[in-house]
């Protein structure tokens, strides 16, 4: 439960300064740039982590690697989690970020499964349809899922809309049963 409140604690730091400093954006895309670092250079991750390595070495990292390539302001915040012992919660405090970014500009982000890969054009119908049914602006990537004979499963904000062929056989069955 601790983990959580430090997510959504520096997720909320981070959004409040990125929106008074109008690089909302910028800062998101940043941080996505150095999440794909951490993903493609664990032992990167694993080096600002470890407490055998002093702060101020870590900084001076960090400095290297970024310094000049993001903006200060994210830099500074590296700074402050290496300071609080935070590094290991970067992954979930920019997911907190990002999350704050698409409630506030409206946006829900979900997924559409399919039998066989969706058009770009029908699948901006669906996230049209979607989003008038849910009211919101709707983002949806496809992925594939051959086990449902046919139709499509959206999967959004918690709920699943279900236009497969498969649930409308298992319908059909269920009213010819009564």
């Amino acid at each position: 439960m601790a983990e959580l409140t430090v997510d959504l604690t520096y997720g909320n730091a981070l959004y409040q300064a990125a929106r008074d400093l109008d690089k909302v954006g910028l800062i998101s895309e940043e941080a996505s740039g150095i999440l794909e670092i951490f993903e493609n250079e664990p032992g990167f991750l694993e080096l600002l982590n470890s407490p055998a390595v002093a702060a101020v070495e870590k900084k001076e990292i960090v400095t290297k690697v970024f310094s000049g390539k993001i903006c200060d302001e994210l830099v500074n915040f590296m700074y402050v989690l290496i300071d609080k012992s935070r590094t290991r919660h970067f992954k979930k405090i920019v997911s907190v970020y990002k999350d704050l970014i698409n409630k506030v500009e409206g946006f829900a982000y979900g997924e559409i499964l399919s039998v066989e890969p969706l058009s770009e054009e029908r699948l901006r119908a669906f996230e049209a349809e979607t989003g008038k049914l849910l009211q919101l602006n709707v983002k949806l990537t496809n992925r594939l899922a051959p086990d449902l004979i046919g139709g499509v499963k959206i999967f959004i904000n918690g709920k699943v809309i279900d236009a497969s062929i498969r649930s409308r056989l298992k319908d059909m069955k269920d009213s010819l049963e009564q």
